[in-house]
């Protein structure tokens, strides 16, 4: 059974900071200070539970450019289990919930997680690029792709 759940309190945002660590930092190894930054207080978090354990986690925020969705870690153990999946599910619910009609809704992917993101209609745009030493697209999804609210 996997939960997701909007961060409300220091001990859950903690439980994703240390699985954002052990993906990004330890295993892919972004440098620490490159994984958080300034956004932090300002974004929306989610944490996954698999029967009650922390999995996985991911976080949107407001830019300039529009409503951006950003740090999709699972921890290898729970990988292929649908976790990503239902955060990418929670996470545009609420997008949605609070964004009837964004003018855009995007993300930098890791070209290994794209599969992922095309299964929710999101198009990759533009060239591939190095972000913290892997390799990403630009992907958007068009508005023809939102609910109907």
């Amino acid at each position: 059974m996997i939960d997701v759940l909007l961060i409300t309190n220091p001990a859950e945002l903690e439980k994703a900071f240390a699985i954002r660590r052990e993906v990004f930092v330890e295993e892919q190894q972004v440098p620490a200070d490159e994984e958080y930054d300034e956004f932090e207080e300002s974004s929306r978090h989610f944490l996954a539970l698999a029967n009650g354990e922390p999995c996985g986690t991911a976080r949107w925020r407001q830019t300039p450019k529009g409503i951006k969705l950003e740090r999709f870690a699972v921890r290898q153990a729970f990988r292929g289990q649908g976790v990503g999946r239902a955060l990418v599910r929670a996470v545009l619910d609420d997008v949605f919930r609070h964004h009837a009609q964004p003018e855009l809704v995007y993300m930098h992917a890791q070209v290994s997680a794209m599969p992922l993101y095309t299964g929710f209609g999101f198009e990759p745009v533009g060239d591939l690029f190095d972000e913290c030493g892997i390799m990403h697209y630009k992907m958007v999804l068009p508005q023809t792709a939102y609910p109907v609210l």
